[in-house]
Formats: structure tokens, sequence, C-alpha cells
């Protein structure tokens, strides 16, 4: 399963309490197969995985959870504001 650090957990909590429709981040595959996408939610949908750490929650879709399962999401915010994310293998 997809592991969060301390840094992305919290990225989601403060977007979630800024941001009172955003609940959640969604990682989900794109149309190419190849690519993902990284955006806020509300709600997962009905093949996502829940992960939930920290008081953060990330909804993964089903083809992207398998392509994550033994991968570290990492992020951070940089001096304009911007969010960036990083995905580095579990030890």
């Amino acid at each position: 399963m997809l592991a969060l650090t301390e840094n992305v957990t919290d990225i989601v909590k403060k977007l979630a309490e800024e941001v009172p429709e955003i609940s959640a981040l969604r990682i989900a595959t794109e149309s190419d197969g190849e690519s993902l996408s990284v955006s806020p939610a509300d709600h997962a949908e009905s093949d996502d995985q829940v992960i939930e750490q920290d008081g953060a929650t990330i909804y993964v879709d089903g083809p992207a959870s398998e392509f994550l399962s033994d991968k570290v999401l990492d992020g951070g915010v940089d001096d304009d504001g911007n969010i960036q994310f990083a995905l580095g293998q579990q030890a």
C-alpha cells in the first residue's frame, strides 16, 4: 500500500482546513495508462483505495493502487506556494 510522508499528510490536512470542499487528494491513472494525476477530492470513487494516515486522506484509483503499492509519496510547497509531489521506493 502507498505510504505517505509527514510532509504529504501536513499538506493534505492544511488543504482540507483551508478549503472545506476538499476532504482528500485523489491519485488517478490518466487515460494514456502511463501517467498519474493528483487532484483535490471530496469523496472516493467506487474502485478507490482509501489511505488514511495521521488525519490525512488519499484516494487512489484501482490501476494506480497497483503501481503505487510499494511506493512512498512525498511532497513539499515551494516559495510561491506551489505544491509538488514525488514518489520514492519503500524500504
